[in-house]
């Protein structure tokens, strides 16, 4: 577990780390690069690099934290990755169950995987588990169907690294939405009418709009607002999570 910078949460964890690229926002993934750094700086849990790795010891870390925290899952890789074996998707589901003052935030580019086993019932949804899907391009929308058939309580979407407009988005039973560009030294460049124009469906829907950065080489001199404001818009938290 660590403190995260990423906008939309406040901690990461890790019980797997390591991924395999499956669609064109993963070409210059930041996980992978970030895990190659710290297995030459010597991090044990690193010590495979960005290969798939389980980390069965950390499943007791979210018992040891008593103040409520909203929780990024997975920050360093995919749970629903073929390679996960499902008993241990469903261990990592009964740690969050077990702790419903924590919020618990899953973000997957495989959702037809998603899909596949929560029809088959191996998923048991708390309220307390947000599951979201990658939507980078027009090409990724699909996983929102995949997302909306699920029983997830609380469903959104990442919308980055944003690689081109998103027009006539369903965002029925969508309940939050969240842009960002790339960033890093390869950036490929967000136009702001996509934004934009995700920003007016998610208005005209009703659902929440977060707009977490421009990106770019140098992300924080691109900042964050858009049209002049800063979008931090989240669903609805009860104030059991509230810190």
């Amino acid at each position: 577990m660590a403190q995260s910078h990423i906008e939309w949460t406040e901690m990461t964890w890790n019980p797997v780390t390591g991924c395999d690229k499956v669609s064109d926002g993963c070409r210059f993934c930041y996980a992978e690069a970030f895990a190659k750094r710290l297995q030459a700086m010597g991090v044990e849990k690193y010590r495979n690099g960005f290969k798939l790795t389980l980390h069965p010891e950390t499943l007791q870390e979210p018992f040891r934290w008593k103040k409520p925290r909203v929780v990024f899952v997975n920050s360093m890789s995919d749970l629903f990755h073929k390679g996960v074996p499902i008993d241990y998707i469903r261990q990592v589901f009964n740690v969050m169950q077990q702790n419903p003052h924590h919020v618990f935030q899953v973000l997957t580019k495989r959702a037809d995987v998603l899909k596949y086993y929560d029809s088959e019932g191996w998923l048991d949804w708390s309220h307390n588990i947000w599951m979201g899907v990658s939507v980078e391009n027009q090409q990724a929308m699909p996983r929102i169907d995949r997302l909306r058939e699920t029983d997830a309580r609380v469903k959104f979407l990442s919308c980055e690294p944003l690689l081109g407009p998103l027009s006539e988005l369903d965002l029925q039973d969508i309940d939050w939405v969240i842009v960002g560009g790339e960033s890093g030294r390869n950036a490929r460049p967000m136009k702001p009418d996509w934004v934009q124009e995700i920003r007016e469906q998610c208005i005209a829907a009703n659902v929440p709009f977060f707009f977490k950065q421009w990106g770019g080489f140098n992300k924080k001199k691109a900042g964050r607002t858009l049209d002049g404001i800063i979008w931090d818009q989240k669903p609805g938290i009860p104030k059991l999570f509230v810190s």
